[in-house]
């Protein structure tokens, strides 16, 4: 069996040893988080505060926890819904959005509407502190939450090593090219005064993966390994004349709709050959996992085809063409962080050991 073999997999069986630890792991909590993007394609990322008990002083998309009070039923650990798209998952990531950015991803009559800047920070502390039911306030107001905006983009479960985990559905959001009559207030993120970030910005996710490479920002795998993905095809090779800009955004956003939908999802033969390949990006689930393959950097190779162990045996799966190489040595920040294909790095991995054997016959010659 080559090493090729050995180093995967996402749809095998787990051994009576396995499921003893699997019953020591700590249960993932459903959560939600929607990446927003301004009417120029730009990406929402807020800086999380020091103080936060996951993702500390780091970069990341709205959301949060599924709350009862708000989203209504919130899936059980046993309930099937638990790790699938679902109304509470899409109510908590409109909710969270407006919580942590003030941005209302709600519509009356098919636009969003508009709250004075005043109501809109009052009803963000509210919300939060579950003074009022969100839903029942968005009615109020005669619009509804724009669940069918949110459009699914993968499901990350927390990895088995860390204490906090979570199971966390992503969304992608257009927000709609500003017209006559849309006020920009409505889509201007502001922060939440420091409760849980400092910062909201909109920027193109090539600046975002620039700023984690150069050390400004910290990003986490799912946020770097999802705005890797989105940024080849939110970019143009030129600065656009201001006449065309509106014909690039629509290009770009007909590309990513196309993407989303495509079937297989790998670009290479050899991914193509894995049966994650089939499943589309709005229903994979990653739960990565250390590949065991040592680089002389000292960084890891984490396989993102595995779903986790919740969902062994399910026909569910991730991403088996591309890996994440990170430097985890850092306790609490993931540094040098880059996404490769799968075949590439192992191929590396093989002639380093090859290289590495012949020196090791060497010596002994």
């Amino acid at each position: 069996m080559s090493s090729h073999q050995r180093q995967t997999s996402s749809l095998t069986s787990t051994s009576s040893r396995d499921k003893a630890i699997n019953n020591a792991i700590a249960r993932p909590r459903p959560s939600s988080s929607v990446i927003v993007l301004s009417p120029t394609n730009e990406v929402l990322l807020l800086h999380r505060v020091k103080s936060s008990t996951s993702f500390a002083s780091a970069h990341v998309f709205p959301g949060g926890n599924l709350d009862g009070f708000h989203d209504g039923d919130v899936p059980g650990e046993k309930d099937p819904g638990r790790h699938i798209d679902g109304l509470a998952y899409r109510l908590a990531a409109v909710r969270e959005c407006f919580e942590e950015t003030g941005i209302l991803l709600a519509k009356r009559l098919g636009t969003l509407i508009k709250l004075p800047t005043e109501e809109r920070d009052k009803m963000r502390k509210r919300v939060h502190a579950n003074e009022v039911n969100f839903t029942e306030w968005v009615r109020s107001l005669g619009a509804e939450p724009d669940i069918t905006g949110l459009i699914p983009f993968t499901r990350f479960i927390t990895p088995v090593n860390v204490p906090k985990r979570f199971t966390t559905q992503m969304y992608v959001y257009l927000l709609p090219e500003l017209q006559a009559g849309i006020s920009s207030e409505i889509i201007l993120p502001v922060a939440d005064g420091g409760v849980e970030h400092t910062a909201a910005q909109f920027a193109p996710a090539s600046v975002w993966l620039d700023r984690t490479r150069n050390g400004s920002v910290t990003l986490f795998t799912p946020q770097f390994y999802l705005l890797h993905l989105l940024a080849p095809i939110l970019s143009t090779s030129s600065v656009p004349s201001p006449g065309k800009l509106g014909e690039d955004i629509a290009a770009q956003r007909k590309a990513l709709m196309l993407f989303l939908a495509r079937v297989p999802t790998a670009e290479t033969e050899e991914g193509n050959q894995s049966p994650t390949a089939r499943i589309p990006w709005g229903e994979k689930v990653i739960c990565a996992y250390d590949m065991q393959v040592k680089r002389a950097d000292g960084r890891v190779v984490l396989g993102l085809d595995n779903p986790g162990p919740e969902l062994e045996d399910t026909g569910r799966g991730g991403d088996y063409e591309r890996v994440v190489i990170v430097d985890l040595r850092k306790k609490g920040r993931p540094e040098n962080i880059d996404i490769r294909m799968r075949a590439v790095v192992l191929r590396e991995h093989e002639a380093t050991m090859d290289i590495q054997l012949d020196e090791n016959r060497g010596a002994k010659l």
